[in-house]
């Protein structure tokens, strides 16, 4: 005979609708996880990482740490025997000064490569501006050739008055010369009217012989 606890377990029902797990959303973000390491900012130690480069790079850096130093040697040497923390040769002040420099090589590289990455990405951006100038700089090149070639295919005033002039010198021409033709000739026009006609209309409506 089968124990009523098993009984129960073979009568659970199994698979999808069997699972009463909760399962994560993908609408929503996932939990934090924690972890046992402490969590730091990569950024906020590189911006201290800068800061302290930057000292360490400056007149003050040298002054106060050059006023240590002598303090430093003046006190083991002149202090008393009993107070002195560091004796000659001043093993200590050394042992201190090359954990400084093993500290300040990591963070000075540190904030150079940093600079590096901004440099790297202002050159970038620099690099597309230059390209989009100089593509600018060509489309307003071509649109100003153009321009001169639609201007030079304009009309402009001092041509079309030169124009209009040898206009009205040809037909005053013309009309002295017809003029005096007409006084010579008399009644010789085509159809007897007078002379020939400056103009088709002055001509008459019939049609002319030597058409045929």
């Amino acid at each position: 005979m089968v124990p009523e606890r098993d009984a129960t377990r073979e009568r659970t029902p199994s698979g999808a609708t069997a699972s009463t797990r909760t399962r994560a959303r993908l609408d929503q973000p996932r939990a934090p996880r924690r972890r046992l390491l402490p969590e730091w900012d990569p950024e906020a130690f590189g911006r201290l990482s800068e800061r302290i480069a930057r000292f360490l790079g400056t007149g003050r850096f040298i002054v106060w740490m050059t006023i240590v130093i002598i303090l430093w040697v003046v006190w083991n040497v002149s202090a008393p025997s009993d107070l002195r923390f560091d004796n000659y040769p001043f093993i200590f002040l050394t042992l201190m000064l090359s954990l400084q420099a093993s500290y300040a090589a990591p963070l000075i590289l540190l904030a150079q490569n940093r600079q590096d990455d901004r440099d790297r990405v202002n050159l970038e951006q620099d690099r597309k501006q230059n390209e989009r100038s100089i593509a600018d700089t060509e489309y307003l090149t071509r649109e100003i050739a153009a321009l001169r070639m639609g201007l030079g295919e304009v009309a402009t005033r001092d041509w079309i008055r030169s124009e209009l002039q040898d206009v009205l010198k040809e037909l005053e021409d013309r009309r002295d010369g017809h003029g005096s033709h007409s006084g010579h000739s008399g009644h010789s026009g085509p159809g007897g009217h007078g002379g020939p006609g400056v103009f088709p209309a002055d001509r008459s409506p019939g049609r002319d012989t030597d058409d045929r």
